[in-house]
């Protein structure tokens, strides 16, 4: 069985910086690639330091690429199944079985997405979910938001930022109260609750509803149901919150002992480099455990001086 010090699920921003981070470290690292990341059929990245408009394709492959000076496996396939062994964790990917010392997921989650007939064929290109991402190139347009009650209502209201032109979308009952429809009219967003059939349109959003009557956006903005991608963080006990996340401390540490979590798979705010810097946070957080582990098998310990309260290893909450 092949031994590392950390497998890492997930190939994405937080996988990828996390994999940085401990292959600069020193650690022998395994990176299981599921396969093309959440934001893959989106145009482009924005936001993102040195690399706005990029291609989340191209950024995925030039931090695949960054990897290469250190002792980082990168390998596509899935993780299937983990449990506790010999001190750390068997893992099994499509490739066999490995033991890990440590264990750091950043397996994402996924998009679970309105079942309105052309939503799916345009999402990422017309249909998307983060104005932070894509308002600046839909600033000043048409743009719709498709979604009801207080998720409605909020979007609808950050999307204003971007332009003086949205139109809410309900698609049926809006379930607002009558003061989130009050605070809708005073800054000019229209709610239209009329049930849609279908989205159409190559460059812009034709929608069609049930009555015969059309609309052309530039672009629709709504915020989706999300599942974990991986199941394998549940079935070792990690602990979730009401919104099936990964419940992590702030080093990203979950509540299963020797296990991390960083990502979307861990909550707001999901942006790239929010994901690259908690994936940067639990690599240190992982290798500072690993570095205690290793000294104090070397007969040492991190002793405080009598006038001191530090002796602790660079930054990382608790020893495992």
């Amino acid at each position: 069985m092949e031994r590392y010090d950390a497998v890492i699920v997930g190939a994405g921003a937080a996988g990828l910086n996390a994999a940085l981070v401990l292959g600069g470290s020193r650690r022998e690292v395994l990176l299981l690639d599921g396969g093309p990341t959440r934001n893959a059929a989106a145009r482009a990245a924005h936001g993102v330091f040195t690399r706005d408009g990029a291609a989340p394709t191209q950024l995925k492959s030039l931090g695949l690429a960054d990897l290469a000076p250190y002792p980082v496996t990168v390998r596509p396939g899935v993780a299937r199944e983990v449990k506790p062994w010999e001190g750390g964790f068997a893992l099994r990917h499509d490739g066999g079985w490995v033991h890990a010392r440590r264990l750091l997921f950043a397996s994402g989650v996924r998009d679970v997405l309105p079942g309105v007939p052309g939503l799916r064929a345009r999402w990422g290109h017309t249909v998307h979910h983060c104005p932070y991402c894509d308002g600046w190139p839909n600033r000043e347009s048409a743009l719709g938001v498709l979604g009801s009650h207080q998720e409605g209502h909020h979007l609808a209201l950050s999307v204003r930022a971007w332009s003086d032109r949205v139109v809410l979308l309900t698609d049926g009952p809006d379930e607002l109260t009558n003061e989130q429809r009050e605070d809708l009219r005073r800054v000019g967003v229209p709610v239209v609750s009329t049930p849609i059939r279908r989205l159409e349109g190559k460059d812009t959003v034709r929608v069609r509803f049930r009555d015969g009557e059309r609309l052309t956006l530039d672009a629709l903005f709504l915020n989706p149901t999300q599942v974990q991608r991986s199941h394998l963080p549940a079935s070792l006990g990690c602990a979730m919150n009401a919104k099936s996340r990964v419940v992590v401390n702030e080093h990203g540490m979950t509540s299963v002992r020797g296990v991390w979590a960083a990502g979307d798979m861990t909550g707001a705010p999901q942006y790239v480099m929010s994901a690259a810097a908690s994936g940067m946070l639990a690599a240190i957080s992982l290798n500072t455990t690993l570095i205690h582990e290793d000294v104090r098998r070397a007969g040492a310990a991190f002793h405080k001086s009598p006038d001191g309260e530090g002796g602790e290893a660079p930054s990382g909450g608790e020893a495992s």
